[in-house]
């Protein structure tokens, strides 16, 4: 792999604090620097995957709500089930 040189400028204070910051690590700025940038990459890397997986997800939601033999539940009857089942559970938990 070959390296280069990023060079860029920022404040004297918050210099000198990075390099306090990274010596209580038992690192260098260098060392900080790199393994900051590594995880954005990873974590760009990971919000792209999940992203697509999510796309992809609703996108077979709606074409599974679009087919003809799809059963609808009604919004209220839904909530009202959910809360007994809630109910039940926690009357259960109080006895």
């Amino acid at each position: 792999m070959t390296e280069s040189t990023f060079t860029f400028r920022v404040d004297d204070d918050l210099k000198t604090a990075f390099a306090r910051l990274a010596k209580a690590r038992d690192r260098n700025a260098a060392q900080l620097l790199r393994d900051f940038m590594r995880a954005e990459v990873q974590g760009e890397h990971d919000r792209d995957a999940h992203d697509a997986w999510f796309r992809a997800s609703v996108g077979q939601a709606m074409r599974e709500a679009d087919e003809a033999d799809v059963r609808l539940h009604d919004h209220d009857d839904v909530m009202y089930e959910a809360r007994s089942r809630l109910r039940a559970r926690i009357d259960s938990k109080d006895r």
